[in-house]
């Protein structure tokens, strides 16, 4: 008989008994965790409905959302379309106001066109006809930096407040220039040239007393206007061009320059009233 706790005994023989092997101990097994699933990330909704299945992109007002791009989310001062990597150098956000320099080149050629305006007046008084036509070719260069610099501050966003309030005087300074030189020399009669300064002199005084409610900028009506005296200044300052082609040139400029002050007077009084109406 064995005692309790001892192995149990085998006969090995006639004369001895052998101890059975005692059992090979069982190794801890570690528990193994469980991995759980990431939540899924929601589509925030800001009064749009969100509709579709996880991590095929969700459906915003009938527009499919893309995903979050692994390389960032975009986050201030950079766009969304930025962080997807289409228009990427711009380096500001969609709707982000440029800045726009007064010292542009648009409004360096207006203020050319200024400084200009002496020496045509030196050509156009000195006899010759050499010198009138060199007093041309100034006046047309000076006309055509007045394009020039509309179509750049358009062309690429160079408009300034600076540049709606120079530009005009620049017009009117050149225009007044040989308006009041042709007179002097008798070739425009002078009440044609009073007219004309007039209408520009009270435009002119017109902004500047509606500018702390707005600025008016230059109307279609008006360039097309500043385009007429152009012709007409030009025909008048070629010699030999016959007196009916002046006067019909001169005749439809008068036209569209009275009509233009009449409509900055209206546009004027109604930006008063807006701007009345903005502070009640």
């Amino acid at each position: 008989m064995t005692e309790r706790g001892e192995p149990p005994m085998d006969v090995a023989g006639p004369g001895g008994m052998t101890p059975e092997p005692a059992a090979p101990p069982v190794a801890a097994v570690p528990a193994v965790p469980v991995a759980t699933p990431a939540p899924v990330p929601r589509v925030p909704q800001t009064g749009a409905r969100v509709s579709g299945e996880p991590g095929s992109g969700a459906v915003i007002e009938d527009r499919t959302a893309p995903e979050p791009s692994s390389a960032g989310v975009a986050g201030e001062g950079v766009s969304a379309r930025e962080g997807s990597g289409e228009g990427a150098g711009e380096g500001t956000a969609e709707g982000a106001v440029r800045r726009v320099s007064t010292w542009n080149i648009a409004n360096v050629l207006t203020i050319a066109r200024l400084a200009i305006v002496p020496v045509f007046t030196a050509f156009l008084f000195v006899e010759g006809e050499g010198w009138r036509l060199a007093a041309l070719g100034v006046f047309l260069l000076a006309s055509l930096t007045d394009q020039l610099d509309g179509w750049l501050a358009r062309k690429y966003a160079l408009i300034t407040d600076f540049g709606k309030i120079a530009d005009p005087i620049a017009d009117k300074a050149l225009i007044g220039a040989a308006l009041l030189s042709l007179s002097y020399l008798g070739e425009i009669p002078w009440w044609i040239t009073l007219v004309v300064i007039a209408r520009e002199a009270g435009v002119t005084l017109l902004r500047f007393l509606v500018i702390r409610h707005g600025v008016i900028p230059a109307s279609y009506g008006g360039k097309v206007k500043t385009v007429l005296q152009i012709v007409a200044i030009a025909l008048y300052i070629v010699p030999g061009v016959p007196d009916v082609i002046r006067w019909v040139a001169m005749g439809l400029a008068l036209v569209v320059t009275v009509g233009t002050g009449a409509d900055y007077v209206v546009r004027a009084v109604r930006l008063r009233q807006v701007a009345r109406s903005a502070r009640s």
